[in-house]
């Protein structure tokens, strides 16, 4: 299986895992399917964690993962908020909005200014952000962008995409002192701890395993877009995977057109290919 393939899975086990989430919600607590993305993807991770070696853990490791969880848990809570509040297909587009926020990042810590390439990548990410409410130009050509505002959902998208442009960044760190397998187990791992910390402070944690036959299939979902990430980004360049990787906002349009009936799916859908061929435009050489 090329690397084609298991970024195309990566993409669409993502996918799945959202809309299966956003279903849950509809029933479920908040705070347990932000438990339940971790925690019942860690069986089936730990299948495979049986054959990675343990590589050694120096300091940079340990201080990065330290930094990492606590904006990673923060994450989570507003990637959920955001699916249950806004539609799929426009919530889950503004994750490309992750590589333009890195490039600012590294213009102001770094004093690196992006390729020509790199700001047309960016002018597409923007025409698509305004493409997904395009129907709301009716009232102005600020139409959309005042659409974005009002919708919650997009908004928390955006804090997200901001905060795992920093985590990835920190990632990369973790995998180089570590391994990029080992770390596709441990972090989850990690992450499912402080999470089953909260919950049972919160008195939920028996509600994680109320709905096994609807949680199940979400774990399943993450699992697999886990595995099929750093199984992907082993065979090629980390940024030929992301390009491939981020066709899970077409997909994310689409489950919200055949699960949840959105509106204006056609619009959404131009909106979502521009902003993938914008993340292209950055991320390629």
């Amino acid at each position: 299986m090329n690397w084609v393939v298991l970024s195309l899975v990566t993409a669409l086990s993502l996918s799945t895992a959202d809309a299966l989430s956003k279903r849950a919600l509809a029933e479920s607590d908040e705070l347990v399917i932000i438990w339940v993305r971790e925690g019942y993807a860690l069986p089936f991770l730990a299948i495979s964690f049986f054959f990675v070696a343990v590589p050694s853990l120096d300091s940079v490791f340990w201080v990065t993962l330290a930094a990492m969880v606590p904006l990673e848990l923060l994450a989570l809570v507003l990637y959920v908020k955001a699916i249950k509040l806004s539609p799929l297909s426009l919530s889950i587009p503004f994750m490309a909005l992750s590589p333009v926020f890195i490039i600012f990042i590294a213009f102001v810590f770094l004093g690196e200014w992006p390729t020509s390439q790199g700001i047309y990548g960016i002018m597409l990410i923007v025409l698509g952000a305004y493409l997904l409410n395009a129907r709301a130009s009716g009232a102005s050509f600020l139409g959309p962008i005042r659409a974005i505002i009002k919708e919650p959902g997009s908004m928390l998208m955006i804090a997200v995409a901001l905060i795992y442009s920093v985590t990835s960044t920190l990632g990369k760190v973790a995998m180089q002192h570590s391994s990029p397998i080992f770390f596709g187990f441990f972090y989850p791992f990690i992450l499912t701890v402080c999470l089953t910390v909260y919950v049972a402070s919160k008195g939920k944690l028996s509600l994680v395993f109320s709905k096994p036959a609807t949680f199940i299939p979400i774990g399943l979902c993450t699992a697999v877009m886990i595995l099929t990430h750093f199984l992907a980004m082993s065979l090629t360049q980390v940024a030929y995977m992301i390009s491939v990787k981020r066709t899970n906002l077409v997909f994310s349009v689409i489950y919200g057109k055949l699960l949840f009936n959105e509106e204006n799916i056609r619009q959404r859908l131009i909106g979502a290919f521009v902003m993938v061929a914008g993340v292209v435009l950055i991320v390629l050489p």
